[in-house]
């Protein structure tokens, strides 16, 4: 495996499922440029007990020594390499993705450099691929979707099954990743498909 990859993780609850996407992606040799907004950390030190203020030591220790490379990308560096259309990437995923966010792309705002590369995405014609963490959904979210659903963005709810018969907590978060690298176009062996009878083993 290799290329490049742009993983977003936002405000919206679910920071399991970004981390473990990441961490999946570079077992597989992919290299990652990682964007994460500020309520994304939050998330991370409230969900995961990331500490905010120990960013670089938390990364590398949650993604360090794998197959492939990180790079992080501080949400205010709008000069960073992925907000230019001419640094190629294989596509982009926001996981999980925030109302807030969700809005700044659809209306192509580029407040931050996580907006502003989902928005090379789409004018690039890349993959962007979001993960959308609300409940419930009102109109606005609704209609934000449907403007990037027009646009060919992929949206995959934070939705796991139950036909594969979970029977833990990171079996739930597998069938989403996996779910995630579907879209992707990436083969994977997170979780048993529909009609499988024998159990996947995790990479």
């Amino acid at each position: 495996m290799s290329g490049n990859w742009v993983i977003g993780l936002t405000g919206a609850s679910g920071a399991q499922y970004g981390v473990r996407l990441v961490q999946v992606l570079l077992d597989m040799a992919f290299d990652v440029h990682l964007i994460v907004t500020d309520a994304g950390w939050r998330v991370l030190q409230d969900e995961l007990d990331w500490s905010a203020s120990k960013r670089a030591d938390e990364l590398e220790k949650h993604f360090g020594g794998r197959k492939g490379k990180y790079e992080y990308h501080p949400i205010a560096n709008i000069g960073a390499t992925v907000a230019s259309g001419s640094f190629r990437t294989k596509g982009m995923v926001v996981i999980p993705c925030s109302m807030g966010t969700l809005a700044g792309v659809a209306r192509g705002a580029s407040d931050n450099l996580l907006e502003r590369t989902a928005d090379v995405m789409l004018k690039e014609g890349r993959k962007l691929i979001m993960v959308p963490r609300e409940t419930p959904l009102h109109a606005i979210h609704l209609e934000n979707m449907l403007t990037l659903a027009r646009m060919g963005v992929r949206m995959i709810p934070a939705m796991p099954a139950f036909y594969n018969r979970p029977a833990s907590l990171e079996d739930m978060i597998d069938f989403m990743v996996g779910k995630v690298m579907d879209s992707m176009d990436i083969e994977h062996s997170l979780y048993r498909r529909w009609g499988e009878n024998n159990e996947q083993p995790r990479p």
